[in-house]
Parts: C-alpha cells; sequence; structure tokens
C-alpha cells in the first residue's frame, strides 16, 4: 500500500492520479473528507482507504506490515496563516510523528517542503540540506518556518546517527499551477486565478511592483507544471538509493507577464494586462524573485525534462480549464 497524505490536495490529487495510472497501490489517501473541493479530486479514483488525519496513527498500527511508501503531501500551506500553535501541530509535529513512524518500520517517506523556505533569496535557492546552510535561511511567513523548522529537525536528527526511513527525501515545491488546485482559494496559482478572466475576453489583473528593480508584470518567479512535480516523486519511488533535501522548480525563473502572455497565447488572444497596486500588508513579505538551483536533483541521476510554462500553461487550458470538468 502507499499512502499519500494531503492526497485530495492539489499536487496530493494529482500525485494520486499518476499512482493509479501505472497500477502502484492499493493507495490510501490520508485527507480531511471536505477537502480538494468535498472530495472532487479523487472522485474518480479507486481507494484502498479515505483516512481522516486524526486517524491515521491507529490505521498506521493497523496496517504497519502493509506499507510500502509513504508520501507526506498533507499541510496547512496558507501563506498568511499566523496561528503559530496551528501551524507547528499540522506541518511540524505530524510530519515527524511520520517520520519516526517510517524509520521504525522502514518505510521511505517522500515529504513536501516548500521554496517559502527560503524567504526573500537573499542567501539564494541552493538546496543544502547542510546544518550551517540552512541556518542561514530566514522564511518570510509561519508556513515557510513551519516546513523549515521540518528541514531542520530532520537534518540534525541526520547528523547525530539517529533512526532514519530508508529512503526519505524533502522536495522544495517552487511555484507550482495545475489542474486540481481550484478549491484553494487566494491560494490558486496564477494562471488558475486569472484564467477566468482571459477566456471570458476581459483584461487580466497582475500586481504592479513596489521594487524599483523589478517593472510591473518584471517579478520573477520558477513556475512549474505539476505534472513535472508528480514525475520527480514517481521517479524517487523507483530510485530507492536517492535521498536528501531536492528543489523541484525548472531552475528558470519567468515574470508574471511572460505567464500572462503564456494563458493569452494558449487562447488566441492578443494579451491584456492591467496592473493594479499590492496590499500593503502583503508588500514587505512579496518575493520578487525565485528560481530553483536544480544541481542536487541532476546530481541524484533525475533527467527528465521540465516543461516551459508555454508548454505547461497550454495543457493545463486545452486539457482543463476550458473543459466543463477540470478535473484530473
Amino acid at each position: 500500500m502507499i499512502i499519500v497524505t494531503g492526497g485530495a490536495g492539489f499536487i496530493g490529487s494529482n500525485l494520486v492520479a499518476a499512482l493509479e495510472e501505472r497500477g502502484a497501490g492499493p493507495l490510501a489517501v490520508c485527507d480531511n473528507p471536505g477537502a480538494g473541493d468535498g472530495g472532487r479530486t479523487i472522485a474518480r479514483r479507486s481507494l484502498e482507504a479515505v483516512i481522516e488525519p486524526a486517524a491515521l496513527p491507529a490505521f498506521l498500527r493497523a496496517r504497519a506490515g502493509d506499507v510500502r511508501a509513504v508520501f507526506h503531501l498533507g499541510a496547512n500551506s496558507s501563506t498568511t496563516e499566523t496561528d503559530a500553535s496551528l501551524l507547528a501541530r499540522n506541518n511540524y509535529r505530524f510530519t515527524m510523528d511520520l517520520w519516526h513512524w517510517c524509520a521504525a518500520e522502514g518505510v521511505p517517506l517522500i515529504y513536501a517542503s516548500s521554496a517559502a523556505t527560503y524567504g526573500n533569496g537573499s542567501c539564494g535557492f541552493d538546496d543544502d540540506g547542510a546544518i550551517p546552510a540552512l541556518a542561514r535561511l530566514r522564511p518570510l511567513n509561519g508556513y515557510g518556518r513551519s516546513k523549515h523548522l521540518v528541514d531542520r529537525r530532520i537534518a540534525h536528527a541526520l547528523a547525530r546517527g539517529a533512526p532514519r526511513p530508508p529512503q526519505w527525501a524533502g522536495l522544495k515545491f517552487f511555484n507550482v499551477y495545475g489542474p486540481n488546485e481550484y478549491h484553494k482559494g487566494g491560494q490558486r496559482s496564477v494562471v488558475a486565478t486569472i484564467y477566468p478572466d482571459a477566456a471570458a475576453g476581459r483584461p487580466v489583473r497582475l500586481f504592479k511592483s513596489h521594487h524599483g528593480r523589478y517593472p510591473d508584470g518584471g517579478q520573477r518567479r520558477d513556475f512549474v507544471w505539476v505534472g513535472d512535480c508528480v514525475a520527480v516523486m514517481l521517479w524517487l519511488l523507483d530510485n530507492p538509493q536517492a535521498s536528501g533535501l531536492f528543489n523541484v522548480g525548472t531552475g528558470s525563473a519567468r515574470t508574471f507577464a511572460d505567464l500572462a502572455r503564456a494563458l493569452f497565447a494558449a487562447l488566441g488572444r492578443a494579451p491584456e494586462i492591467e496592473y493594479v497596486a499590492m496590499p500593503e500588508a502583503m508588500r514587505a513579505h512579496y518575493q520578487y524573485f525565485t528560481e530553483a538551483r536544480m544541481e542536487r536533483l541532476r546530481r541524484a541521476g533525475y533527467t527528465a525534462p521540465f516543461a516551459d510554462i508555454e508548454e505547461g500553461v497550454g495543457t493545463y487550458v486545452r486539457d482543463y480549464l476550458s473543459r466543463a470538468d477540470p478535473y484530473r
């Protein structure tokens, strides 16, 4: 059995679909029943079990011998969440409990970290898992800090020779876009956010820049197609010798204006972009540039290419957003 926590969420439901397509399983999803648009993200899946997070420890005790791997993608992913106790409970303690269980039972663990751990990027975007390198990072929000706390705790555990899963990987996902993200509200990708206006023949709105080095629409992010994120996770499942902390991005930052133009091209429209002021509350913690360094994942043996935004956005529009049922 393969367990996917957050399996009704965005990245998790895409992983569950891919695992089912390749015949891996049985599959169990750990998530809240109302997650993923009331279950629409996993409505097509054939699952061994759907487990609420609070029930997962008992499920693991009962089925320990059946578990082949755990993909831990469940988290409170809101970058505006300010309840530190909630983030510590859901993002830190839950992950470490799974780490200890997988270490004790000899089960591989692949978990979601985040590019939010890099903060404003002043220390770069190198997925160096060494204790000194991690200590230099300064996440800008509670979500990023909770993910960073996990990465640092694991680094210290490894350094002192504490028990570890036979394979482990922490994945620092950058700006992921793709199907099944529709329930995420303000946390949806820019593509999903501006698509309705572009599809309806209206201009799309992007934030103005409030940084002298970046023009309006010139803010740069590493936008990565969710299918490529899933491909990395499947590769890890197939390559148990690969462990470590890894960035998951394209390695090439693109502007928000580029992203909007790719969307208009996919719709066959000339670009119409309006720039609006960024809310004051966001400005102090806004990332103007992210770009994954991908050398470590490549050195580990991953060779597949990553889609650029023209390819990824085109697929997203054609195969999902433009359809009556946009779910995977």
